[in-house]
């Protein structure tokens, strides 16, 4: 049993707090709360205390905990502290170091790690304040998950919501179970997110790769110890803690950048890389009475060429987004580009921007079909299965 140290900020998603009590509470983690006074407008100390079965903290200034020092003692007792919702105000205060409310002191007094589940409307998520403040957490060893996309309470729409109660549960779980050192001296590659193929200067060519589980992947690489580079899309997501980012555009360019990164001890291809580009117009192409053709050309196989280059990666990874036969495809897929594993996925559904993935894992031993679960969960289960194959007992191909 895992002991959990709950921080609730103010906010309407703090209501998300009892289900992720609940939650933990179910797989088995003992919960203590700690609630904010702006949260105690949207969720009541006897709401959390029922859940969680023990006492819910409120304050600093409690005489008689204060007196044995409760705030040191509850920084120090918990084997994971997460932070949820963690508003745009209680995220400032945390990069800043602040320690005027029970919540911030502790967080200040802590020797344990640290996990924050934003919550704030998205013009604060997006304002160059808060993207400074998450980069000075991430940069402090702190994880932060990536927000939800999605209609807010406020009436807009985009990334501020917290995540799901399930997704976070699922990143506790990820952050209880890292080993940070199972991965310590090895370079890792990962690409993630899609390709843009320009055709004209205001259109591409694109697909629906939101890069969540690339960018999930190198973030749980990078927690085990990992020296990660990651060559990400045309996507806007915050950069993991602890992973060196390159943005790219084209597929061209993607193959620039891994060749550039090599070499490195395993490389995972998680982009969805476009299959083709067109030669681009340079002027915007007009309307007019006839349709325009484009002809289409190969785009480099990053995956292909990385199998076959004199600096191959010892573990060599590809993905497989499949809407059908995923399994077939995927091993055949594995066998004609020569590399070690195929993770394979569904993509008919919402796994493209979605939060959840359900993958198969195709080797030259068999087939391993892990459940649906979140792309953190996903991305921490795949990091111990790379762990495990750089072990020497362990068969890699």
């Amino acid at each position: 049993m895992k002991r959990i140290l709950l921080i609730v900020g103010g906010g309407i998603a703090a209501y998300k707090a009892s289900e992720l009590v609940r939650l933990l509470r179910k797989r088995g983690h003992a919960v203590r709360c700690v609630l904010t006074e702006a949260g105690q407008h949207f969720v009541t100390p006897m709401t959390l205390a029922a859940l969680s079965e023990d006492k819910v903290y409120t304050t600093l200034w409690d005489l008689k905990d204060e007196a044995e020092m409760g705030h040191i003692q509850l920084s120090r007792q918990a084997d994971l502290i997460v932070v949820a919702p963690a508003t745009a105000d209680l995220i400032a205060r945390m990069a800043g170091g602040l320690a005027n409310d029970l919540a911030t002191t502790l967080l200040l007094a802590t020797d344990k790690p640290v996990l924050a589940a934003p919550a704030m409307n998205v013009r604060m998520w997006l304002h160059p304040a808060t993207v400074r403040n998450v980069a000075q957490l991430r940069a402090d060893g702190i994880t932060v998950m990536a927000p939800d996309e999605g209609p807010m309470a406020c009436g807009e729409f985009g990334p501020g919501r917290l995540p799901e109660p399930d997704r976070i549960a699922d990143a506790i779980d990820a952050a209880l179970e890292a080993k940070p050192q199972r991965l310590a001296g090895r370079h890792i590659l990962v690409t993630a997110g899609p390709t843009h193929e320009p055709i004209d200067p205001v259109r591409y060519i694109a697909n629906r790769s939101s890069g969540r589980q690339g960018f999930a992947i190198a973030g749980a690489l990078a927690a085990l110890g990992a020296r990660v580079t990651l060559v990400a899309g045309p996507v806007t997501l915050p950069t993991p803690a602890g992973v060196t980012r390159i943005d790219v555009e084209t597929a061209r360019e993607m193959a620039d950048a891994v060749d550039r990164a090599l070499p490195v001890d395993v490389a995972i291809m998680v982009a969805a890389v476009a299959d083709w580009h067109v030669d681009a117009a340079v002027q915007k192409i007009k309307k007019g009475d006839a349709t325009p053709t484009l002809s289409l050309s190969e785009n480099p196989d990053i995956l292909a060429t990385l199998a076959r280059s004199p600096q191959r990666p010892a573990l060599l990874i590809g993905f497989a987004a499949e809407t059908e036969r995923v399994v077939e495809h995927a091993t055949a897929k594995r066998a004609r580009k020569d590399v070690d594993w195929i993770v394979a996925n569904d993509v008919s559904g919402d796994v493209m921007g979605g939060d959840s993935n359900s993958v198969h894992i195709v080797t030259k031993d068999g087939l391993e079909s892990w459940p649906r679960q979140g792309k953190d969960a996903v991305a921490a289960q795949l990091a111990r299965r790379v762990a495990d194959a750089l072990e020497p007992a362990q068969p890699m191909r």
